[in-house]
């Protein structure tokens, strides 16, 4: 065979040279490089045999060839294989790449990706790490890669962690994000979140400590209620049902059908076992909630079957309502006024503003954090004459609803939508139509764990001890409940129901309540004398205003009381009197009274004292009039 200069074999030249080509034009010294592509090309004259060596001689080798061999790859003469890809690293593909057919492919993939909202460094990370690895191994430009593509790549990163224990978690999220790119620029038909629901294992592997004779019976219920139930509620009946399940096997193994079930024997033995049943996380007690849940997995199963006229149905009522554990009834966690507002101040401040303004539209519309995430970039409307409203989508109780917006709120969603990636529509899980999402991020939804991660870095900075996303809402209803909302107004801006779950709020402020008591009160104090014990006095160290306790001034001094005490129910009384009168001698002391009581406002208010707060700014408002009516 006739040979060029250097036994380079004569059909290789041309590449050779090409190679030659591009390193003078790098401006890089080539001489070892140039010697050791010489060698390669004497070795394997027939370049694609290279990939059929064993992967050790293809990861070792002559190192200095490697320029070479990176040259054959970027200009489609080699498939090197993706065991060698996803283990080789390619630290100078980007300087490379440039001058290479991959080129324009590259750049377009990284347009792509800055228009998502991706870093410099991120684009460059996952354009090498993946579709650099894509379009070297297929061979295909990047409108032809497809999902098998992709897939192929992902098997060759399992197989390296099932050969090496090496693990492949920079490689998924990286092949996530590039699918998502690849969707956004058309490439891909569906976005790669599949909404199909999927359980990581099968109904049968769940129910394998179920008596054998009983297993089918489990599992064709739980395959039924696919049909009409969500995922998380027929996950979740699963493992309440395989608890159950256990517990039949303990009790009785031999039972041959759920409709030989016995109350003595198998029922109430459970509702024993559940009282009694520890967590597998922490060892504690389950919940009040779990108690229930798992008590009424069972009885809705019994029941089901029932309606449905099973064979396996039992014959009578085995579980009754005694026998359902009752939840307590904490009322709602809602922030104070200072650590709301502390916390709305770290948001506003915080970096992360898709996330953060996301979190300041929760608070200002009361929105569950479930239907936060699935809020429509078409969710304001403005209506004539009503102002903009906020269309919330199907949540926890399957219900819509309208919510009105304030200027400032209307400005949040723009800020969003500002900030949020640009990005096709996806796939709502819920109702499976094609959807643009409000709350998107590098071309994904923004998830509900973000949003927990932030709210948890702003209660840090604001110095809240903890805050949840439904505290938000709890605050929301909260701050409706002091401003006298009424109970039917409150259950259509929370998207309650029934009555009774917008009552929990209204138990925690209660006008009447709270007038009664004070009331009551007087008159005790007027028969029997202060029915409140006296505390220890307060200690004053600075001025009397600034003292963290319950304050009132008065015309020849000033009253300080510890908050064990609570409010003085004839703390200025004689102000708000109607026979209360005064002339032009009193303006100085009214006005130095008015001061005092904004400060003492402001100083209420900033410990959370709402109730205190409010008295004071009544006293500002009387000592007003009175000011006025004197001057005039």
């Amino acid at each position: 065979m006739p040979r060029v200069p250097g036994s380079v074999p004569a059909h290789s030249a041309a590449i050779y040279e090409a190679f030659v080509a591009d390193i003078e034009t790098s401006g890089r010294e080539h001489l070892l490089s140039t010697t050791a592509a010489r060698r390669f090309l004497v070795r394997w004259p027939d370049i694609s045999t290279w990939a059929d060596e064993p992967l050790t001689q293809r990861l070792g080798g002559d190192g200095h060839a490697r320029p070479f061999v990176l040259f054959l790859m970027l200009h489609g003469h080699l498939r090197p294989g993706y065991d060698f890809l996803v283990r080789r690293k390619l630290p100078s593909i980007w300087r490379e790449a440039a001058r290479s057919p991959l080129g324009a492919d590259l750049d377009r993939f990284l347009a792509g990706a800055a228009e998502l909202g991706f870093t410099h460094r991120t684009r460059l990370a996952i354009g090498s790490q993946v579709v650099a690895r894509l379009l070297i191994q297929t061979g295909k430009s990047l409108d032809q890669l497809t999902d098998g593509d992709f897939d192929d790549l992902v098997e060759a990163c399992r197989q390296r962690e099932r050969d090496e224990g090496v693990g492949w978690r920079h490689y998924s999220k990286a092949i996530l994000c590039a699918r998502t790119i690849f969707y956004h620029l058309g490439i891909l038909s569906e976005a790669p979140s599949n909404p199909a629901i999927r359980f990581r294992q099968s109904f049968e592997r769940r129910m394998a400590d179920v008596p054998a004779r009983l297993r089918p019976s489990f599992v064709a219920y739980l395959e039924r209620l696919i049909a009409t139930q969500t995922r998380g509620t027929v996950t979740s009946t699963a493992t309440r049902l395989a608890h159950f399940g256990r517990h039949l096997h303990a009790v009785d193994p031999t039972l041959a059908s759920i409709a030989m079930l016995d109350r003595r024997r198998h029922i109430e033995t459970y509702l024993s076992a559940v009282a009694e049943a520890r967590s597998s996380r922490n060892g504690g007690p389950i919940s009040a909630s779990e108690r229930r849940g798992r008590v009424l997995a069972v009885n809705t199963l019994l029941n089901n079957i029932t309606e449905w006229g099973w064979t396996e149905a039992p014959p009578r009522r085995l579980i009754f309502r005694s026998d359902i554990p009752r939840l307590p009834r904490p009322l709602p966690r809602y922030l104070p006024p200072d650590a709301d507002r502390r916390l709305a101040q770290a948001l506003e401040q915080s970096d992360n503003v898709l996330t953060s303004s996301a979190l300041l539209l929760q608070r200002a519309c009361g929105l569950r954090i479930g239907e936060l995430v699935d809020l429509e970039l078409d969710c304001v409307h403005d209506v004539p004459g009503q102002g903009s409203w906020l269309k919330v989508p199907l949540g926890k109780l399957d219900t819509e609803r309208m919510v009105p917006l304030d200027d400032e709120t209307v400005k949040l969603v723009d800020r969003i939508a500002a900030h949020r990636s640009p990005i096709r529509p996806l796939l709502h899980p819920r109702s499976g139509r094609m959807v643009e999402f409000l709350l998107t991020h590098h071309g994904r939804r923004v998830s509900m764990k973000g949003l927990r991660q932030e709210l948890t870095r702003a209660a840090d900075v604001a110095g809240v001890a903890h805050a949840t996303p439904h505290q938000l809402r709890h605050t929301y209803a909260t701050a409706l409940v002091n401003a006298g909302v009424s109970l039917q107004s409150l259950m259509a801006l929370l998207g309650h129901s029934s009555a009774e779950m917008s009552l929990r709020y209204g138990r925690l402020f209660d006008d009447t309540v709270r007038t009664e008591y004070e009331r009551a009160l007087v008159l005790a104090k007027e028969q029997l004398g202060a029915v409140m014990p006296a505390s220890v006095p307060v200690q004053l160290h600075t001025d009397w205003k600034e003292a963290p306790a319950i304050k009132a001034r008065l015309a020849g001094g000033y009253c300080v009381r510890s908050e064990a005490q609570g409010a003085c129910a004839y703390a200025n009384i004689c102000e708000h009197c109607p026979n209360f009168r005064s002339d032009a001698s009193h303006l100085a002391v009214l006005a130095a009274q008015r001061i005092d009581a904004e400060a003492l406002a402001a100083d209420a208010e900033r410990r959370g004292w709402v109730t205190e707060a409010d008295r004071h700014r009544r006293l500002v408002e009387r000592l007003d009039i009175l000011m006025a009516r004197t001057a005039g």
